[in-house]
């Protein structure tokens, strides 16, 4: 089975009421969730064929007050994964 290449790029993340500082702590977990997810669940089909998705709006996640960012992080990927996963075929 040949490895494929996966480039992800988020231009934009935004999370609000989150202390700054965490912002790359955040961005680091999420970063690893996505390549553990690719890795344990397979690519999604529209990104298996070659396809992209420009945009995803609102992950609709809710943290609850004093989170982690490995948590926040972990919960970020896990939401971007699936709304990938359920963009079935669909370039947005």
């Amino acid at each position: 089975m040949r490895n494929r290449r996966i480039e992800i790029a988020i231009e934009e993340l935004v999370l609000h009421g989150l202390d700054p500082s965490d912002r790359d702590g955040i961005r680091e977990v999420i970063e690893r969730e996505m390549e553990r997810l690719f890795a344990e669940r397979g690519v999604p089909p529209q990104l298996s064929r070659g396809g992209k998705i420009a945009h995803l709006d609102n992950a609709g996640i809710e943290v609850q007050a004093g989170s982690r960012a490995v948590e926040i992080g972990s919960q970020v990927a896990r939401s971007l994964y699936q709304r990938v996963a359920d963009s079935s075929g669909h370039e947005k």
